[in-house]
């Protein structure tokens, strides 16, 4: 497996003077091509944090980021944009499409953005709405689907430009549990099928067990790493569980 991600002792401070707060606290890890990494802790635990600051949405106080040979901390607000653009996609608990398009035209909207030729948007567009099973619903507007069709638009959205990676913070957060199971196996196509690698950001045990590795946090730093492998999803949840109860994470394992 090729290293797609480097992150290197990476530190995050808020506040000055006395009054500073540690939330991110030299973490490393790595992220290979295809990887499905689930990252999870209880509030202010600083997940979010990690996640904002390897999407570019957020500066490191400290320590660098690598995609690639690119050393992303390094990067100016221009390069910043631009790398954004071209290689990192995001799906959010808001779904953020555009009610005035379509559902076609809001997955279209990335490659429009990037001004490929229409004939690959067109093509690339009818290619990821039928792997993620929406395109019956290509020319509706999203206030004509459900919450599970507009998340699955958003990730179409997300995967379209073929991203290096997707950035997902708390994904099913404002599903309800049909519909995050839906989303779910959506993400679990986009990764086995599609090739994506996924970074996902949940507080949530059942929606963690689809990923393949998982990072706890706590206090700002990885204290606990779990890999899937052979294990069953419902094998792999319990273990979750189990990590989670013995640090004191919220949880929860609804089905």
């Amino acid at each position: 497996m090729k290293h797609l991600i480097k992150i290197c002792d990476i530190e995050k401070y808020y506040g000055s003077g006395n009054n500073i707060t540690k939330a991110v606290n030299r973490v490393s890890f790595q992220v290979d091509e295809g990887e499905f990494i689930g990252i999870m802790g209880a509030s202010g635990s600083g997940k979010t944090t990690l996640l904002n600051m390897i999407s570019t949405i957020d500066r490191v106080s400290a320590g660098h980021i690598y995609y690639g040979d690119t050393d992303i901390t390094m990067l100016k607000e221009e390069g910043l944009a631009k790398f954004r653009k071209e290689n990192l996609g995001f799906v959010f608990q808001e779904f953020n499409l555009l009610d005035t398009l379509t559902i076609r035209e809001n997955i279209e909207l990335p490659m429009t953005l990037q001004k490929q030729k229409k004939t690959e948007i067109v093509k690339r567009t009818g290619q990821v709405m039928k792997a993620l099973g929406i395109e019956k619903i290509a020319d509706k507007f999203p206030v004509q689907v459900s919450g599970g069709q507009k998340q699955r638009c958003a990730c179409a959205r997300a995967v379209v430009t073929k991203p290096q990676l997707i950035c997902a913070d708390e994904p099913t957060g404002a599903l309800d549990s049909r519909s995050a199971q839906m989303l779910l196996d959506t993400f679990e196509t986009m990764n086995r099928k599609m090739g994506a690698t996924i970074l996902m950001v949940t507080h949530d045990a059942f929606s963690a067990s689809y990923c393949r590795r998982i990072l706890f946090l706590k206090d700002g730093q990885i204290f606990h790493e779990l890999y899937r492998g052979q294990e069953t999803r419902r094998e792999f949840l319990n273990q979750i569980l189990d990590v989670l109860a013995l640090t004191g994470g919220e949880c929860s394992d609804a089905e």
